[in-house]
Formats: structure tokens, C-alpha cells, sequence
């Protein structure tokens, strides 16, 4: 009996446990503090560092993309012009 599967699916939940506990963890510790003004300094502090960490990736120069994909039309185009239409 192949087991590969098995072990396969344990490690995938042991891998998705690990990765949604520290996000859990954190939710947790801000919600047993007592205290309004520290338990909403709490939450504040876990946005800022979650959003830190969704900060979106640096913005494409997109001059450089159009660029490229022009000349790539360009060839595209040289290609088409040099197939005989009515041999």
C-alpha cells in the first residue's frame, strides 16, 4: 500500500496550520488585555504590521513594457508582411 499520499496530505496540514497560527496568535493576545486603551494600541500595532506586510510589489515601468511588446508587434508584423498571400 503507497502511502505517499498520506504523508502528502499531513505535511500540507501541518504546513497550513503553522502558517494561520501566528496570524491567530496575535488576534488572540489583543483580545485579553483588560485595559481599552491598550487592547485598541494592540489592534492598531497588528493593522500597521499586517499592512506593512501587503504592501503591494514595486509598480512595473510600464513605459519599458509597452515598449517592449511594440517591438514585438513590430516583428510580428515584418513576419506577416513577408508570407506570400497568393502563391
Amino acid at each position: 500500500m503507497d502511502s505517499t499520499p498520506v504523508k502528502f496530505a499531513l505535511v500540507a496540514l501541518a504546513a497550513l496550520a503553522f502558517s494561520a497560527a501566528p496570524a491567530a496568535a496575535l488576534e488572540q493576545n489583543c483580545r485579553f488585555i483588560q485595559a481599552k486603551a491598550d487592547r485598541e494600541a494592540c489592534y492598531k500595532r497588528q493593522e500597521e504590521e499586517l499592512a506593512s506586510k501587503r504592501k503591494p510589489a514595486a509598480p512595473v515601468n510600464e513605459s519599458k513594457t509597452l515598449e517592449t511588446l511594440r517591438q514585438d508587434d513590430d516583428a510580428v508584423y515584418r513576419s506577416i508582411n513577408n508570407i506570400c498571400r497568393g502563391c
